[in-house]
């Protein structure tokens, strides 16, 4: 079911069922495809979430109220979803206890290595980027693993942390404050702004792709350029 609201003079968002799923996620790839089409230059960004998408129209539109009524008579839904598939991105983490691993582990009743190869198994589908550039919300963990945010978030985030809160899980891409409990360190930078008006992209994942993770040693996330935070050195 789709609903289609008013948010300003010139955007709409659209609501899924609100649910954290691959199907969410697919129904709203296609619905951007279709959209797209439809609105052709009309159009100045779509902004996806788990279970929304925000269509932003350029100042030259032919009406919001006109194009929400286009959209409720066009738009569509499949029968059959397509499982669409992005890219798969790979990314290095340095596991350690410095932080929340050992009380993961302690909650779910399972040993650090246990939680370790628990988070690294599973394949993460992007479900929405944004809190900072570079932040990809992936989802879902084990059940096992699901564990709630800290009650009083940190004030200081180390740039690369690797976390999970519910059943969810992401990478820091710089120093912030943040409540999501700490598992270890990722070396790979997650958002460039030096290629901005370049051909490069600006993070290597996009929604809809896929990330999994591979523990490594501190030797490897020093040589892959990763920056320990001081209470690793």
């Amino acid at each position: 079911m789709i609903q289609l609201e008013l948010a300003g003079e010139n955007a709409l968002i659209l609501y899924l069922p609100a649910e954290i799923s691959a199907n969410n996620l697919n129904q709203l790839q296609q619905l951007q495809q279709q959209i797209r089409l439809l609105l052709a230059d009309q159009l100045q960004e779509l902004l996806p979430s788990y279970a929304s998408l925000l269509i932003v129209l350029k100042p030259a539109h032919s009406g919001v109220l006109a194009v929400k009524a286009m959209l409720e008579q066009q738009l569509t839904l499949g029968a059959t979803v397509s499982q669409q598939q992005g890219q798969l991105v790979l990314l290095p983490v340095y596991y350690h206890n410095a932080w929340d691993l050992d009380a993961v582990a302690e909650r779910a009743d399972l040993s650090t290595e246990q939680v370790i190869e628990l988070h690294q198994s599973m394949e993460y589908r992007v479900y929405a980027i944004g809190f900072a550039p570079g932040f990809a919300y992936l989802g879902e963990l084990d059940a096992r693993l699901a564990t709630p945010r800290l009650k009083s978030p940190r004030e200081k985030v180390p740039k690369g942390a690797v976390a999970i809160a519910d059943r969810q899980t992401a990478v820091y891409p710089a120093e912030s404050p943040g409540g999501w409990n700490i598992l270890g360190l990722c070396p790979i930078p997650l958002f460039k702004p030096e290629h901005a008006g370049t051909s490069e992209a600006l993070m290597p994942f996009s929604v809809g792709d896929r990330v999994r993770f591979q523990s490594i040693s501190r030797d490897e996330f020093v040589a892959l350029g990763g920056q320990l935070p001081q209470e690793l050195c």
